[in-house]
C-alpha cells in the first residue's frame, strides 16, 4: 500500500464505522453523503498522533490523539477518535486500541486525559466507562446534517 492508499483506508475505517454507530442518532441522508476520503486530510494535522490497528495488511481500526484541542483543558492530552471497522465491533478490538492512544498520552507526559462522546451513543459511553472513563459534567453541540447533537465529556487519570 502507498501512502495515500493508507489515508483512503484509513478515512474507509471512519466512514464505515460512523455508517455503523452513528445510525439512528445522525441523519441517515447525511451519513449516507460520507465521501470515502472525508478523514483522510485529518491525517496531516500537526500534533496529532495517528495509529492503526492491522488485521494482516488490512486496517481495520485507527485511534488518534494529541494534546487538548480545547482552552479550557490546557493540561490535558485529548483521545481524539477511536474507531473500527463495524465487523470488529465489540470483539475486543477497541480497548489495545485506546490503551495504545493512552500510552501514547502517557509518553507525552499527560497524567490527565479527556475525550468526546455522543450523549446517544450508549454502546460507546458503556466502553469508555468500563476503560476507566468518566463524564465530568463537560458537553458541546454539534450540528450534523441539520441535526443539533449533544457531546458529553469524558476524563480519566493516567497512572504513572
Amino acid at each position: 500500500m502507498n501512502a495515500r492508499d493508507d489515508r483512503l483506508a484509513i478515512s474507509r475505517v471512519y466512514e464505515a464505522s460512523w455508517k455503523s454507530a452513528y445510525r439512528g442518532i445522525m441523519p441517515q441522508a447525511y451519513l449516507d453523503g460520507i465521501p470515502e476520503d472525508r478523514w483522510a486530510g485529518n491525517l496531516d494535522d500537526p500534533g496529532w498522533h495517528t495509529l492503526v490497528m492491522l488485521e494482516g495488511e488490512r486496517i481495520i481500526g485507527t485511534s488518534t490523539y494529541c494534546a487538548s484541542r480545547f482552552k479550557d483543558m490546557p493540561d490535558y492530552g485529548e483521545i481524539v477518535s477511536i474507531y473500527l471497522l463495524p465487523e470488529y465491533f465489540g470483539r475486543g478490538y477497541g480497548r489495545p486500541l485506546l490503551k495504545a492512544g493512552m500510552d501514547g498520552l502517557r509518553h507525552l507526559s499527560y497524567a490527565d486525559i479527556f475525550l468526546w462522546v455522543l450523549e446517544d451513543n450508549v454502546r460507546a459511553r458503556r466502553f469508555y466507562e468500563r476503560c476507566g472513563f468518566a463524564a465530568d459534567g463537560g458537553w458541546l453541540t454539534v450540528d450534523l446534517g441539520g441535526k443539533e447533537l449533544r457531546e458529553v465529556r469524558y476524563t480519566r487519570h493516567l497512572e504513572p
